[in-house]
């Protein structure tokens, strides 16, 4: 009996994203791949060959990528913001506040929080000075858990269409 050599159970990046993607729902696809993209383990060329290797019904992802998102949740809520049909800017610099994830049809600001970057006393006081910097320029803000987004998606969405609903009604 002989054992496989370690090369033979090795992928390349490239190949180990399309295995992901196979093995994935779409939304999970484009949030496995936006991360690698942003983090610069793949470039355009990479990309294109992931999609290459895929089977063709993948392709139509690929004009959903977008490298700005700086965490898996943060492209699945961009999704979500896709989906119910709202106008969005991504990673925007709002004055007095920083670098926001989303801003919604230009009065919202939406923020993926997770426990590794908000859990922290000081990170939690951080984020609410800057959501009463953001509400002093007539912005709210809507904060979702890491938690919520990956487990909860359909509460994300309501929660949203009620905000977006509210404000509409107004």
């Amino acid at each position: 009996m002989t054992s496989a050599a370690s090369d033979d159970l090795a992928a390349d990046l490239v190949e180990a994203l399309v295995q992901s993607c196979r093995c994935q729902q779409p939304r999970e696809s484009v949030a496995t791949l936006d991360s690698a993209w942003h983090l610069g383990l793949i470039d355009d060329v990479d990309l294109d060959e992931v999609f290459a290797r895929l089977p063709a019904r993948y392709r139509p992802l690929r004009a959903l990528l977008d490298r700005r998102s700086e965490a898996g949740t943060e492209s699945l809520v961009r999704l979500i913001l896709r989906g119910l049909g709202c106008s969005f800017e991504v990673q925007v610099s709002v004055r007095g506040v920083g670098r926001v994830d989303f801003v919604v049809d230009e009065w919202l600001i939406v923020e993926c929080d997770s426990r590794a970057h908000h859990g922290e006393p000081a990170d939690q006081i951080r984020d609410r000075r800057r959501d009463l910097a953001a509400a002093q320029q007539g912005f709210v803000t809507l904060r979702l858990m890491a938690e919520e987004v990956l487990y909860s998606p359909e509460s994300v969405v309501c929660a949203l269409k009620a905000v977006l609903a509210l404000h509409r009604s107004r």
